[in-house]
């Protein structure tokens, strides 16, 4: 036997084995034999017993003989795969019943021994019980990891605009139709592709990224299809494309309005047949690759224009996902203020209680050409600059202030009064908040039976605002 302990171990603790026989002599010896091996063992005489032990304790791995009066080893097999998916479970068997055990590894045993037990070949097993089990482990963090980084929480939106992109991701995810994402440069694009593959069957398979504004023509052929040794100038070795590399997953194409017409051919051909060749090749490589498209441009007009193939057009827009620019859903900028001064904060190593409602308005009242790339900034920016407990509305960069927060010019010509210039201040902030008079109200730094009284008082007609007032 082996006295290494390093696969025996999870997080510095022993692995806890249950030794299931109805035979007392078999049962002591293996559990003994267990334990010396570097285990915590246990042990039960039946398949009752076991499953009453393993609703009461911890166990990692259980050994269990096959054929046994009462609950036999296959039934104690499914009764722990519902209890505990992973708990990984060991048969004993004779060789009469091999066949038997098999067809127990496809409900989900890991593996079996036969008898008479050879305790070298049982010690062996074990360790790679413990290792598959901890690559099982560690596979459930990373995929933690990943629904806490692309799934829906992680795209911050309560607004009914992102609600409905939320439902469509949801129903376009567990298929494989090609999907078109429309939006305005930051509103998030490829967040909404991560969760479109995230969210689907292709999710254990690879997602490949291209964006295609960035690369020239020839750059872009070979990126997306690859190229043979010698196929151009610099082309010393054999590479293969992104459609390669997706195979089984998904492949991302950022900006596809970009994409040159002859590119457009080759890429209309992948998406009706499922395979290419490479760039200076003859073979023919089929792909099995689901398509996510994004672009800031609207399509049809590039296609009217003659810049875009109509064919692939239609081909790309099976189900189109538009997402909302920031403007259009302002009642998520508290959140994503939130969220993004306590990601900051936190890189910043600054302790931060919240933002002032004045700063909070602010941010509300500008309409973010950039959307939430360019919020996510400004809350960067913040946060660095930021000296006191609380985000205050002087720590707004110029650039991403408001109109009237930002002090911008008003065109007021000398002689005016100040009663003038506090009624158009008054006004021009109200239409920049859509007529939203608390916004107004702490943008100007007055009290909301102020700014009611004065509206009344400069005779001020009420502004109509999209989502009431």
């Amino acid at each position: 036997m082996t006295n290494s302990y390093s696969s025996r171990l999870s997080n510095g603790k022993k692995k806890t084995i249950l030794i299931v026989d109805d035979d007392p002599t078999g049962r002591e010896t293996l559990t003994e034999a267990v334990h010396e091996m570097g285990y915590d063992s246990i042990d039960a005489p039946s398949g009752e017993q076991a499953l009453n032990l393993l609703q009461q304790r911890h166990v990692d791995i259980v050994v269990t003989d096959l054929k046994m009066p009462g609950m036999d080893g296959l039934q104690l097999l499914q009764n722990i795969k519902q209890l505990d998916p992973r708990i990984f479970v060991v048969l004993i068997t004779a060789y009469a019943s091999v066949e038997t055990a098999i067809a127990a590894m496809k409900q989900g045993a890991y593996d079996y021994v036969t008898k008479p037990i050879d305790l070298r070949e049982m010690d062996a097993l074990l360790q790679r019980t413990v290792e598959a089990q901890e690559l099982l482990l560690v596979h459930e963090q990373l995929q933690m990891r990943l629904d806490e980084k692309y799934g829906f929480d992680n795209i911050i939106g309560r607004s009914p605009a992102m609600m409905k992109v939320f439902e469509r991701v949801r129903q376009v995810a567990g298929t494989d139709s090609t999907v078109l994402i429309h939006g305005e440069s930051g509103t998030g694009k490829e967040l909404i592709a991560n969760a479109v593959h995230h969210n689907s069957r292709r999710r254990e398979g690879p997602f490949v990224k291209v964006h295609c504004a960035a690369l020239s023509q020839s750059l872009l052929e070979s990126e997306l299809f690859g190229h043979e040794r010698g196929a151009f100038t610099g082309a010393v070795s054999q590479r293969k494309g992104r459609f390669e590399l997706a195979h089984a997953g998904t492949l991302f194409l950022d900006e596809v309005s970009e994409i040159p017409l002859s590119t457009q051919v080759k890429l209309l051909r992948v998406l009706q047949e499922y395979e290419f060749e490479r760039v200076g090749g003859s073979e023919t490589i089929g792909v099995d690759v689901r398509l996510v498209v994004a672009t800031n441009a609207n399509l049809w007009e590039r296609v009217t224009e003659e810049r875009f193939r109509e064919d692939l057009f239609y081909r790309l827009n099976v189900v189109p996902i538009n997402v909302p620019a920031l403007r259009e859903r302002k009642e998520d900028i508290p959140l994503l203020v939130a969220s993004f001064m306590k990601f900051f904060a936190e890189k910043s190593d600054k302790h931060l209680t919240g933002i002032t409602p004045r700063a909070l308005a602010a941010l509300m009242a500008r309409d973010w050409p950039g959307n939430v790339r360019e919020l996510e900034n400004c809350i960067e920016s913040m946060v660095v600059t930021s000296q006191g407990d609380k985000l205050d509305i002087d720590s707004i960069p110029v650039v991403h202030r408001p109109v009237i927060a930002a002090g911008k010019e008003t065109g007021f010509a000398l002689g005016h009064t100040m009663r003038e210039i506090e009624e158009r201040a008054i006004r021009e902030t109200l239409n920049s908040v859509n007529g939203n008079r608390k916004l107004a109200a702490e943008i100007l730094g007055i009290g909301l039976r102020t700014l009611h009284r004065k509206i009344d008082d400069y005779g001020i007609e009420r502004i109509r605002r999209r989502d009431g007032d």
